[in-house]
């Protein structure tokens, strides 16, 4: 049987895999970490193209040069992106200038004009025709980062329907383009788009230029790829009902299969389309690992911290960490800073502001969870995945927040586990969910004992989020 690449291309670094479908496991991996854009205007968040190509052509030779991996065997390719980044293009395909992230925060006013969530893909658009129309003025080709990585891997240009319905101009539930919604940015904007494609048809081909670089063979198969919270949800089993998936990165997200679009009024709960057919309700929210990091980076080790924490009580005593370091998504306040509630002396001792950190975070997930379901999406069991998911403590307080019991998957790295999954459905072929879902069962083992609500914690915890929503409320309204 065959081996399979998955890349995940985020906003931290690129991280790589090799699975072995014949052993059912992942035989070689590698990762580059990066950085942001040093010395930009407040709130922007920028990358350049390049740095992710030349991660992916890194990440690649190092794992195709694993004893592990057998070359002849890897049949297929599949890439993971960060969701709603904007590379722009000119006629020749070169970048115009560097990608504006979904962690970017600067385009505040053109989400708000457009009626879309700050860091959409729309909002970035609008902005470069507001704010450097010389650049816009050179824009032929509008692509998402890990669709710009599949041009590069295969000279193709296309889309799929889960990463673009986080553009901000796509309609998830007709699964196509919003005209109306493009032409308020620009009348042209539906010509510098690359086409859809179905998420299980192979999509392109690697090319001459591109396996010479990989040290792969010229012509291996790409899948569409997706968002990383598309792929994450296949490398972590949430392609059927009942399956709810919590991704603890740079930004949180927690997200659950649908066989039909969920629509939500207040727009907490994006309506995302999934990278296999379905529907994929998402919350998610801007600040996550980073603000557990910034606490962690100003006090010590991370182990050491994370044990002092254990021994304090929830809530903190009384400490309430609002954690809007970088602005907010859900709820919608993209010019918010965190905020510290009930400082006493001893208050700001490190595990006691780590434990806040952790408490504050998963406060505001709750809040969208409990959002999810309002809408009739019950979380059930939640798989934990991503950075945090190594944090038991973080992982206990989330259990109690949300009042769920939590898995934690043996394969943290679920978006790059997922990309390539989706690149071995698309080689099979039969395009059959019953397919995917097999093909995944062996790479889905759940690591240790599941992680249970504490019932006093639950009690707790449920009066400290009503604190919390009453603090986001008094400050920021």
């Amino acid at each position: 049987m065959s081996q399979f690449i998955g890349l995940d291309v985020g906003t931290q670094g690129t991280k790589g895999i090799v699975i072995d479908l014949a052993r059912g496991e992942a035989v070689a991996r590698a990762s580059r970490s990066y950085g942001l854009i040093q010395g930009l205007a407040d709130g922007a968040a920028e990358q350049d193209p390049q740095t992710w190509w030349d991660a992916v052509v890194a990440v690649v030779r190092e794992m195709v040069s694993d004893p592990a991996v057998d070359a002849p065997r890897i049949a297929g390719l599949g890439v993971s992106g960060q969701q709603h980044g904007f590379v722009p293009l000119d006629g020749s395909g070169q970048v115009i200038r560097p990608a504006k992230l979904w962690c970017d925060t600067s385009t505040a006013a053109e989400a708000e004009e457009l009626g879309v969530p700050a860091g959409f893909t729309a909002s970035k658009i609008l902005w470069l025709k507001r704010h450097e129309p010389t650049s816009f003025a050179r824009l032929a080709q509008v692509m998402l980062p890990h669709d710009w990585l599949n041009q590069r891997l295969t000279s193709g240009a296309w889309m799929e329907a889960g990463d673009a319905s986080g553009t901000g101009f796509f309609d998830p539930r007709r699964r196509t383009f919003d005209l109306d919604r493009m032409a308020a940015i620009d009348a042209r904007l539906h010509e510098w788009l690359p086409p859809l494609v179905a998420p299980d048809q192979i999509a392109g081909e690697i090319s001459t230029e591109a396996a010479e670089a990989l040290h792969l063979p010229t012509g291996l198969p790409v899948s569409p790829g997706g968002g990383d919270n598309m792929m994450s949800a296949i490398g972590s089993g949430a392609v059927r009902s009942g399956v709810c998936t919590l991704s603890l990165g740079t930004s949180g997200t927690v997200f659950s299969f649908a066989p039909d679009p969920v629509a939500d009024e207040s727009a907490a709960i994006a309506p995302f389309c999934d990278s296999t057919g379905g529907w994929l309700p998402l919350l998610c929210v801007m600040n996550a690992t980073g603000v557990v990091e910034e606490v962690r980076g100003a006090n010590g080790d991370l182990s050491a911290l994370t044990e002092a924490a254990g021994s304090i009580a929830a809530g903190s005593d009384g400490l309430l960490f609002l954690p809007y370091l970088s602005g907010e998504r859900v709820p919608d306040l993209p010019r918010a800073t965190g905020t510290l509630l009930g400082m006493r002396p001893g208050a700001l001792d490190p595990p006691r502001l780590f434990r806040a950190a952790l408490e504050g975070t998963s406060l505001s997930l709750g809040w969208g969870v409990d959002r999810m379901r309002a809408l009739s999406i019950e979380p059930g069991t939640v798989r934990v995945v991503g950075g945090g998911a190594r944090n038991e403590l973080w992982c206990r307080i989330l259990a109690s927040v949300m009042n769920v019991r939590i898995e934690r998957l043996v394969e943290a790295e679920s978006a790059a586990l997922g990309a390539a999954l989706q690149a071995a459905w698309c080689v099979d072929g039969s395009g059959a969910r019953e397919k995917l879902e097999a093909l995944s069962a062996p790479f889905l083992r759940i690591e240790g004992d599941p992680i249970e609500p504490v019932a006093a914690d639950v009690e707790t915890y449920a009066a400290l989020s009503q604190r919390f929503r009453a603090e986001v409320g008094r400050i920021y309204d």
